[in-house]
């Protein structure tokens, strides 16, 4: 046989389509295929882990990213325009005007609070009332000419927005605690491509940190530790108790001395990931990850550190944040991954283990949450030991209880 030559396999049996002949002619009209002769992957069950709560509080932004100049955002699939009204306090409306469908967001702000669409000039106040429409003589405040307004809170350098429009909102948003004497705050705003259940899931989960992390967070020895979970309405809470000190270079960089460490993941409703360390009486730290669903296959995260070391602030923030950067972004990518696969597969197929602690449980208050707002209920409160009749999964601690699970890691 001569080099490079076309080698080619033996021929499949082929298929021949009858022909028709006379006036018709062309091929016969053969039965449509069924879904089993299609190529593609083994069918997964179509189940998807998205929820959507729109009676929830969530951030749009930081405060230092809306200035002079409107700021388009995206929240659980809606497009919003942020600006700033009257007495520099944030509004958001609906990113469409009611005229002619321009973004909004394209528009400018007129110097007195409204927002001028950038099309054809008409202007909006803060609750979305047209304000001006040129060259009408007639009242420009129409009903008709309403854009849905959001409603807005603005605190500790972020803007947050109610996901359902034109209503009174139901509680605050999440507060961090911020005003504790020694400690330092970073905070840094950082994008997942997975859905909102994956990216908290994540956020939380220890048992991947020694092989997605391996030489930078955890990997290098195992050893047994035992989980507290914690339930309550509208969150969970895990104590991991005998942790040592985490191997690699975070670790080492946290607590050259070794020890034990105190650690705590907490989720709580709607879209709040917390993850606390204390080594010892210097040093503390708490991650809260405030995660803000853009759409099914994108989350926002806005992550707030607060530490307190030996060490003074500036330096261990230039040591760690390379670190932690580079541990979100090893998280980014699998999470990328995974969702590329969940799509091309049509849907999840996840098997748990007694280890996978907060997945299910994350997903158990989100489906739960969801439920209660479809049939009209306002948000749990966060008190704990309230639980609805039945809701109570089998091997998991009801609200108010514990649970001990024991592991390697």
């Amino acid at each position: 046989q001569k080099r490079g030559a076309l080698h080619l396999a033996s021929p499949a049996p082929v298929d021949v389509i009858p022909f028709r002949r006379g006036p018709l002619a062309g091929p016969a009209r053969l039965p449509m295929p069924t879904p089993a002769s299609h190529l593609g992957p083994p069918p997964a069950k179509g189940h998807l882990s998205v929820a959507r709560l729109s009676r929830y509080w969530y951030v749009a932004c930081e405060s230092k990213e809306l200035a002079r100049r409107p700021l388009a955002r995206t929240v659980l699939g809606i497009p919003l325009v942020l600006f700033r009204g009257p007495g520099g306090k944030p509004a958001a409306l609906l990113d469409r005007c009611p005229h002619r469908n321009a973004p909004l967001s394209l528009g400018r702000m007129n110097g007195v609070g409204k927002l001028e669409c950038a099309y054809h000039g008409w202007q909006f106040d803060a609750d979305g009332c047209c304000a001006h429409v040129p060259g009408l003589l007639g009242d420009a405040a129409h009903r008709d000419r309403r854009v849905e307004a959001f409603a807005t809170r603005e605190q500790q350098g972020l803007v947050w927005v109610f996901a359902e429009p034109d209503v009174e909102p139901v509680g605050e948003p999440f507060s961090l605690e911020l005003d504790a004497p020694g400690y330092a705050t970073v905070v840094r705003k950082v994008e997942a491509r997975a859905t909102l259940h994956a990216t908290l899931e994540n956020a939380l989960d220890v048992p991947h940190t020694a092989f997605l992390h391996r030489g930078l967070f955890r990997g290098v020895e195992r050893h047994s530790i035992e989980a507290v979970v914690r339930r309550t309405a509208n969150s969970v809470e895990v104590e991991y108790r005998g942790e040592p000190r985490p191997e690699g270079v975070v670790g080492r960089i946290l607590s050259p001395s070794g020890g034990v460490v105190e650690h705590f993941d907490r989720f709580f409703l709607p879209s709040v990931a917390q993850v606390e360390y204390r080594l010892g009486s210097e040093n503390h730290f708490v991650v809260t990850a405030l995660a803000t669903p853009v759409e099914d296959f994108h989350t926002v995260l806005y992550a707030v550190a607060r530490f307190k070391t030996r060490f003074p602030p500036r330096i261990v923030r230039r040591v760690l944040e390379p670190f932690a950067l580079r541990i979100f972004r090893q998280d980014a990518r699998i999470l990328e991954r995974q969702a590329r696969n969940i799509q091309r597969f049509g849907g999840e197929q996840f098997i748990s283990t007694e280890i996978d602690l907060m997945g299910a449980q994350i997903w158990r208050l989100l489906r739960k949450a969801a439920r209660a707002e479809g049939a009209g209920e306002d948000p749990e409160s966060p008190e704990p030991g309230r639980s609805g009749a039945g809701d109570e999964d089998e091997g998991r601690a009801p609200d108010g209880k514990e649970r001990v699970v024991h592991f390697e890691a």
